[in-house]
């Protein structure tokens, strides 16, 4: 029986972390161990999980003193993962299910050079996320930043990823981190995320690594898990979190040639149809 490792932040995260570990202990078809980094809780999300580790040894919590951001916390559980065969890294706020945890094994499973694989990801409302998208670019970002809802619009139209049809799964530039899934040879290969980025885009960063490192990025269309999408850049527009995306996305700009990944990407694509 294969094994899977689950990385979880958890901040705050009292509201949506029970449903999310009780979803991981419904599989059957596989072992798991659930390795949760607290990023300086304030509620109860701490007292929770100590209560859920007494009957369930498969749980291990690493408690930090304050918000590290998603790249330092996330690497300190990637760390310390214990021998899987495969590794999840997953929001808190996500309920998985056995079905597409079974399809994105079966898939990265039969082809090695599939770094990272995701699911569609959508609310408990049924709202569909973008979680497969195209490489951040400026244009995106600049229209995106705009305060005005039609500008907006239409910097969301530049991440939309246009996929190839009649395939199971389909090859995007980035997934959001959400709900990955990939191998633990992958990840010694790749590495860990990038310390330098904070909350985001270490989303992207590590997807166009993985791309320049030989590996392509694929989304799984026909299955689907819950993710209570928060949208924390989205709440307050002078915040830190904003602060620090601008900063993460000045970062990855100037590390990457986006366009010699995008032509990587296209290369990839040309060859899957």
């Amino acid at each position: 029986m294969e094994k899977i490792s689950f990385v979880i932040l958890t901040w705050n995260s009292e509201k949506y972390i029970k449903q999310c570990i009780n979803s991981i202990q419904q599989l059957k078809k596989f072992k798991y161990e659930i390795i949760i980094i607290d990023n300086g809780s304030k509620d109860n999300t701490i007292n929770f999980i100590e209560e859920k580790k007494i009957n369930d040894k498969n749980i291990r919590l690493v408690k930090l003193d304050k918000n590290y951001g998603t790249t330092i916390s996330r690497n300190k559980g990637l760390q310390i993962i214990d021998s899987p065969t495969h590794i999840c890294i997953l929001d808190s706020d996500t309920i998985i299910n056995e079905n597409a945890i079974e399809r994105m094994v079966f898939f990265l499973n039969s082809d090695m050079n599939i770094g990272i694989i995701g699911p569609k990801l959508v609310t408990s409302n049924g709202i569909i996320q973008n979680s497969g998208r195209n490489l951040p670019s400026f244009k995106e970002k600049f229209f995106k930043a705009i305060p005005i809802k039609k500008i907006q619009k239409i910097g969301e139209k530049f991440e939309v990823k246009r996929y190839t049809k009649n395939q199971n799964i389909k090859i995007v530039g980035y997934l959001m981190s959400a709900c990955w899934l990939m191998r633990k040879d992958f990840l010694i290969k790749n590495g860990v995320l990038d310390e330098k980025i904070f909350y985001a885009p270490e989303d992207a960063e590590y997807c166009t690594r993985a791309w320049k490192n030989g590996y392509k990025i694929a989304y799984v269309e026909d299955v689907e898990i819950i993710h209570e999408w928060q949208r924390l850049s989205k709440k307050r527009f002078f915040s830190k979190i904003n602060f620090e995306h601008i900063k993460g996305l000045i970062y990855y700009w100037n590390k990457y040639n986006i366009k010699k990944i995008n032509g990587i990407i296209e290369e990839f694509e040309q060859n899957e149809k």
